[in-house]
């Protein structure tokens, strides 16, 4: 078996309307909320083998902060920049090519493509993935290139409201 955590990245601002999209900053809610996700994923103990992130600002802001809470050498961590906007088969490919030697996957992305990812896998219909959100699947595959609709069953999906 598999598992796999998918990750919102933390809240983004918009403040700053010279920037690209690709380039905006994580906003002071986004700032405060992220080591708390963090912090529970660590507690959790969802340790990925390889953590895989869109090379977008927020999403790259917001992985640096888990590889650092989990402690992964940054051998362990990749920027994949054609997750940025990625839709769900684009991941879901991504996924289908990584080495059956890591048995644990976490992806750091945005929506509506990490939301649909996750509903496709877990054979649900699409639901709210607020920022921050973190779905956490065990998926019934000994190979990643096996990865197929419904393969997976969600034993975790948090988000930071649920903590106020």
């Amino acid at each position: 078996m598999k598992q796999l955590i998918l990750i919102r990245h933390a809240k983004s601002s918009w403040e700053h309307t010279h920037l690209a999209d690709f380039d905006r900053p994580l906003n002071p809610r986004g700032q405060r909320d992220l080591p708390a996700m963090a912090e529970r994923v660590r507690t959790r103990e969802l340790i990925p083998d390889r953590l895989l992130y869109s090379s977008a600002l927020r999403t790259t802001l917001t992985a640096w902060e888990l590889k650092s809470a989990l402690n992964l050498p940054e051998s362990h961590c990749q920027d994949v920049p054609e997750m940025y906007q990625a839709c769900w088969e684009t991941l879901l490919n991504l996924l289908q090519g990584q080495p059956d030697s890591s048995n644990c996957l976490m992806l750091v992305g945005h929506n509506p493509g990490i939301a649909d990812l996750g509903a496709c896998l877990s054979g649900t219909a699409p639901q709210h993935f607020p920022t921050a959100c973190v779905q956490h699947l065990i998926l019934n595959v000994l190979s990643w290139s096996e990865l197929a609709e419904s393969c997976g069953t969600t034993q975790w999906f948090d988000y930071p409201k649920l903590h106020r």
